[in-house]
């Protein structure tokens, strides 16, 4: 048996000139996807985080089952799109190596990955929609008996419309939804069948009576209630540029009355100098007027009279000081 171990050696190593160059660009093409998938990741974070879509998705009702999750919604949404451009950057390395198994698998993933962004982008808006409508609903009709009732009855109703959506677009709503949909509908037109035929269509007849002589006589009630919703938000929206002015020459005018308080003069005046007498007709600081040509004394106490002979306090009279009337009734003239 004769072995050609030159003609083996030459094909090993053809292989190897072939397989290394495949494996070069297999590793280059996984560094550079990966290198992108973080980038993209970190962008789309910011952006949802910018146009508020965290906040979007607490309104949804779902926060609360996000509460139990390490990330918030944003981020959540980031990571599913890094594990899809991973995905992509495996099908695209794995392809070097011509077709196999693990290409055609990632093929199938990657086809589906945009059909699962978009239901959950479905699930979300719906959710936040349905939000907005019980509220709506709840403001509305909350005085009435059946009010919260409705506001529920609608939005369980958008989000089985966003769940039935979502899982259209996901491929799942031919095999899942419909059978259940259809088992869900049999069993109510049974239920109401077996129900009427038995007899209940007398008592039903009398709550359909009293629920809707209940609805016409609220009806009123509904109307002047959403009447006044309207009125407040109108009066609201009215009102918020007024305030906003009113608010405004008071912040303006704190700091002027602030100083006017503490003693310091208006802008533009200054203080008198230290030890000035008081001009006539000037108000004194008890608030009565200087009678006129009686300067005030500098240092002497507020309600003295000027100093008489001897130095002596005159106390003041009625109409100036007692010397301008006549001697004083305990002085010696």
């Amino acid at each position: 048996m004769n072995i050609n171990f030159g003609q083996a050696l030459t094909d090993v190593l053809r292989q190897i000139a072939t397989f290394v160059p495949r494996l070069v660009a297999f590793i280059v093409i996984l560094v550079v996807g990966w290198l992108i998938a973080k980038g993209l990741a970190k962008v789309a974070d910011k952006i949802l985080e910018r146009v508020g879509f965290d906040r979007a998705v607490q309104r949804s009702g779902m926060g609360r089952v996000m509460e139990r999750s390490r990330y918030d919604a944003s981020t959540l949404v980031a990571k599913i799109i890094y594990y899809a451009i991973i995905l992509v950057t495996l099908q695209i390395a794995f392809s070097v190596f011509g077709p196999n198994p693990i290409s055609a698998l990632l093929t199938g993933v990657v086809a589906w990955l945009p059909k699962a962004i978009v239901a959950i982008i479905i699930v979300v808006v719906a959710g936040a929609i349905a939000a907005a409508v019980r509220d709506l609903l709840t403001s509305m009709l909350g005085g009435l008996s059946y009010g919260r009732w409705i506001a529920t009855a609608a939005s369980v109703f958008i989000w089985a419309l966003g769940i039935i959506a979502a899982l259209n677009q996901i491929g799942v709503a031919t095999t899942v939804t419909t059978p259940v949909l259809i088992t869900v509908l049999a069993t109510i037109g049974a239920i109401l069948a077996i129900g009427v035929g038995g007899g209940m269509v007398r008592p039903m007849q009398e709550r359909w009576d009293r629920w809707l002589a209940r609805m016409e006589s609220q009806a009123p009630q509904a109307r002047a209630q959403a009447e006044a919703y309207q009125r407040g938000r109108e009066d609201a929206m009215r009102m918020a540029p007024e305030t906003e002015a009113a608010r405004a020459p008071e912040t303006a005018g704190a700091p002027r009355r602030a100083e006017q308080a503490g003693g310091t003069p208006p802008s533009g005046q200054a203080m008198p100098p230290s030890g000035q007498g008081m001009t006539p007709g000037e108000p004194m600081p008890s608030g009565q007027p200087m009678p006129p040509g009686q300067p005030m004394d500098p240092g002497r106490p507020t309600g003295q009279g000027p100093t008489g002979r001897g130095g002596e306090d005159r106390p003041w009279t009625e109409g100036g000081p007692r010397g301008g009337l006549g001697p004083d009734p305990g002085r010696d003239v």
